[in-house]
């Protein structure tokens, strides 16, 4: 789905407050969030990935339903099974702070030296790891653009037919 949209609406059913509020983490104005506020921090913990073998930097931004952004970014290892993908550092970094339900989350990627020709999308296990966690329906993945801003989908665009808690009965 391609939308133009600047902002991404925090639900009534969030635990946001009306209002304007600035915190450290936190940018919301009147249950608002510009999506470019999560790209922009998506890009700036990209500088920190560490990715010694692919030179293939990745930084996400999540966005928590108490509107707070957690980040993280991806981190290589010698044993290639035992690297972690930015999407999933971002909520590994949530749940351990407490969060547990999620809006949206920006993804920016590409090679350490260049800028970022194409959209960097989730790989299918972060997919099946925002699943666990998001609504399908509402979850908004926003992936950096540069030839045209940005790229929102929905995680069920993203993840048809997905495997959940409800088919384990949960």
């Amino acid at each position: 789905m391609r939308c133009g949209e600047d902002f991404l609406e925090i639900p009534a059913s969030g635990r946001l407050s009306r209002g304007s509020r600035q915190e450290e983490g936190c940018v919301l104005a009147e249950n608002r969030i510009d999506a470019e506020v999560l790209i922009g921090e998506a890009r700036r913990v990209r500088q920190k990935a560490y990715a010694p073998y692919s030179g293939f930097l990745v930084g996400a931004a999540l966005l928590g339903a108490d509107g707070k952004i957690y980040t993280g970014c991806n981190v290589e290892n010698a044993s290639f099974g035992a690297g972690i993908c930015a999407e999933r550092s971002a909520f590994v970094r949530a749940v351990s702070e407490g969060e547990k339900e999620f809006l949206a989350i920006a993804i920016v990627g590409g090679k350490k030296e260049e800028q970022t020709s194409l959209p960097c999308p989730p790989c299918g296990i972060c997919r099946q790891f925002m699943r666990e966690f998001c609504d399908p329906e509402g979850f908004r993945i926003i992936l950096e653009n540069p030839k045209e801003g940005k790229d929102i989908f929905l995680l069920k665009e993203l993840l048809p037919m997905s495997f959940g808690p409800a088919q384990l009965g949960t």
